[in-house]
This record gives C-alpha cells, sequence and structure tokens, in this order.
C-alpha cells in the first residue's frame, strides 16, 4: 500500500513542484532531482529491480546528464532544467527516453512560442505588481523550461513499469 502511493505519488508532485517552481522563480531546487534519484532508488530496491535494470537506468539519466549539461554549459537550459531531465531519465531508462524527448522538445517549442507572445503583448497593469509574472514578461528572461520538462514526463510517467507495478 505505501509502495503503491509512492509509486503514485512521489513522482508526479516531484514534477508538479518543479514546473511550478521554475514558473515562479525561474530556478529548479537541487532537492527535488535529489528526492527523485532517491525515491527511484528506494523504490527499484523495494519492488527488486534487477541490477542490470538498474544499471540501464543509471546509463540513462548519465546519458542525458551529459547532454543537457552540455546544452547548459552552452547557455541553452539551466542547471535545474540539466538534473532535472537526468533525474527524470533515471526513471524512465531508455525504454521511454525517446518519448520523453520527443514530448519534452514539443511542449518547450510551443511553451517557447507562447512567451515570445507573451513577451511581445502589453502586460496589464494589475498584473504588472507580480513580481513572478513581471520576470517572465521580460524580453531578456530565459525560458521556464522545466515546465516542459515535467509536462513531458507526466504524459510518459502512465506507461511505464512503475504504473504497470501498481496495476495501471
Amino acid at each position: 500500500m505505501l509502495v503503491d502511493a509512492t509509486i503514485l505519488l512521489l513522482f508526479p508532485a516531484m514534477m508538479a513542484f518543479a514546473a511550478a517552481s521554475d514558473l515562479l522563480t525561474m530556478t529548479i531546487s537541487n532537492r527535488i532531482s535529489l528526492a527523485l534519484v532517491a525515491g527511484f532508488f528506494a523504490l527499484a530496491i523495494v519492488l527488486k529491480m534487477g541490477m542490470a535494470d538498474i544499471g540501464w537506468h543509471l546509463a540513462a539519466g548519465a546519458l542525458v546528464l551529459a547532454v543537457t549539461f552540455a546544452f547548459f554549459a552552452r547557455g541553452w537550459i539551466g542547471g535545474g532544467d540539466a538534473k532535472l531531465a537526468a533525474a527524470t531519465a533515471l526513471w524512465f531508462g531508455f525504454e521511454h527516453l525517446l518519448d520523453y524527448a520527443l514530448y519534452a522538445s514539443l511542449l518547450g517549442g510551443a511553451l517557447t512560442l507562447l512567451l515570445i507572445g507573451f513577451r511581445f503583448s502589453l502586460l496589464p497593469a494589475p498584473l504588472a505588481g507580480q513580481a513572478w509574472l513581471a520576470r517572465l514578461h521580460r524580453s531578456d528572461a530565459g525560458i521556464p523550461y522545466g515546465i516542459a520538462l515535467a509536462a513531458a514526463a507526466l504524459l510518459v510517467y502512465p506507461q511505464t513499469a512503475w504504473m504497470r507495478a501498481v496495476g495501471f
């Protein structure tokens, strides 16, 4: 029962928190990625995931970390985005990595286009007093890509072995 609740709640809650955090503060706390990594290993142990499977999940996470670190080094994404994507890949392994990357790319592109449109529009005076919204409206602000990463993860998660483990 506790394991099922953890599977059903931990990953989605961390994704929702990461998206909200990135929207409101343009940062994703290391604690979110660390909670995801710890949750993966705890569930992998409890569910008796084989060492080979754990190794493949680790390899997927390491690959995504290497790619997203390169993106971070070029200034294309933030460090929190890179760590969130890698922690998510750890949960998905190679089985769902392509789906995740595709959804994240498409949602990230849509988010970027929406924000560009938003930034070219006038911000109504009553909303200009909201610091997070004013920051998001600035043309020199980045894109809170954690929103797209989290949304993509939530689209893929129902198809994973984690959900099959609880009967979905």
